[in-house]
């Protein structure tokens, strides 16, 4: 049975190089890079050196990257690291309502625990409506989150713009680009960032590694004390092995993620081309400002989980939303607020695509979907008579 891996979004195969270069920090230098001797102090280069790599994709310094053990754990230094460092009194924290479920939990646990947050709309795209924000901003909000490529429907948001509307009225600025780093160019100081959320797993990279870009200057209280790893913001013992692996996936995607960009584009756009040729299917998320691997549609009458399931059985590996979010039986939050209806949401199939694509993979899908479709609608109790083929 032919196999086709459509689930990127949520982790993405370790590249072979990527495992190379790990291979003798893992097997050599296994000292601690806070250690003085010279096996510590070989650790010690590789961080360093590592951490240079990583700046360098986002054009920031190398002492304005955290090493984390996730995205999710850079997402929770930057709300709560924030509403920590700046008390109840003076902290509001404005998040889009399109996030990922670990900035909006975070947010949700500092509302129960007395601060101030607010919620901010989006159209029908899934971006971040400019001018509720810049309303919000003038209640004297500290910090605004708003991811940069979501991670459902892949609509992309104006960075630069809401940087400038947070700084016009001296806020900070956050966003989770866990999605969109190493697959469009980002620029933390033209696009107005203060603070950035990355990954190494949706790069190529090791999973159990991420990173937070924090500007100079921006006021952080670390979540977990010890002995004052990454410059304090992050007391552990740094993962070596894996920080080497994100750094060389960074390396790759530098070298290769315009080409790779124009090659998944190309099929995305053929997806959407033609799964919207199915009568009653719809596409969510922005049709041009979209992440350039990111298909996500709507089939009326069936459930999305079926249609994963469906195509399973073929070899086509996708998914109703986000992975993190797929043990939950709830509409996907993602899609209700870009204003879909429970039923609607949950109809929903998000297909993503990565390096190792062809365009004999998309033959595949384009033959396979639309008889998965049929043959689910007509079992489907929610199909009008009139719609079902005979």
């Amino acid at each position: 049975m032919r196999e086709v891996y459509l689930d990127y979004a949520a982790t993405t195969p370790l590249d072979p190089r990527v495992f190379e270069a790990m291979r003798h920090p893992f097997l050599d230098l296994y000292g601690n890079a806070s250690s003085t001797h010279s096996v510590g102090q070989m650790a010690k280069r590789i961080l360093e050196e590592s951490r240079k790599t990583v700046a360098g994709l986002m054009g920031a310094t190398d002492d304005e990257v955290v090493f984390t053990g996730s995205a999710t754990e850079s997402n929770n230094l930057a709300l709560k690291g924030h509403a920590f460092a700046v008390g109840k009194e003076k902290a509001h924290i404005a998040v889009s309502s399109v996030e990922h479920d670990c900035v909006l939990n975070s947010a949700k646990w500092l509302e129960s625990k007395g601060f101030r947050v607010t919620y901010l709309p989006v159209d029908k795209y899934g971006q971040l409506d400019l001018q509720r924000l810049e309303e919000v901003l003038d209640s004297e909000v500290s910090l605004v989150s708003a991811i940069h490529g979501n991670n459902e429907i892949g609509t992309i948001n104006p960075l630069k713009e809401i940087g400038r509307l947070c700084h016009e009225h001296g806020a900070l600025f956050h966003s989770d680009a866990a999605q969109s780093f190493g697959k469009i160019p980002i620029d933390v100081d033209e696009m107005n960032i203060d603070m950035m959320t990355i990954n190494a797993h949706k790069l190529y990279g090791p999973k159990g590694v991420g990173a937070l870009y924090i500007r100079e200057g921006t006021r952080l209280e670390p979540l977990l004390h010890g002995g004052g790893h990454e410059f304090g913001l992050r007391s552990s013992t740094e993962n070596i092995p894996g920080i080497a692996g994100f750094a060389k996936a960074i390396e790759l995607r530098r070298e290769e993620m315009h080409n790779e960009a124009s090659a998944m584009i190309r099929m995305r756009d053929r997806l959407i081309e033609n799964i919207l040729r199915v009568d009653e299917t719809y596409l969510n998320g922005h049709p041009t400002k979209r992440l350039p691997n990111n298909t996500n549609f709507r089939f009326s009458y069936i459930d999305g989980e079926a249609i994963v399931e469906r195509l399973g059985a073929e070899g086509i590996y996708a998914s109703s939303g986000s992975a993190c979010s797929s043990r939950s039986s709830e509409p996907s939050h993602v899609l209700l607020a870009i204003g879909l209806d429970p039923v609607e949401a949950r109809g929903s199939l998000r297909m993503t695509l990565g390096r190792n694509n062809t365009e004999d993979d998309i033959d595949y899908v384009l033959e396979v979907l639309p008889r998965v479709v049929a043959v689910l609608r007509k079992m489907s109790p929610l199909t009008p008579k009139s719609k079902l083929i005979t």
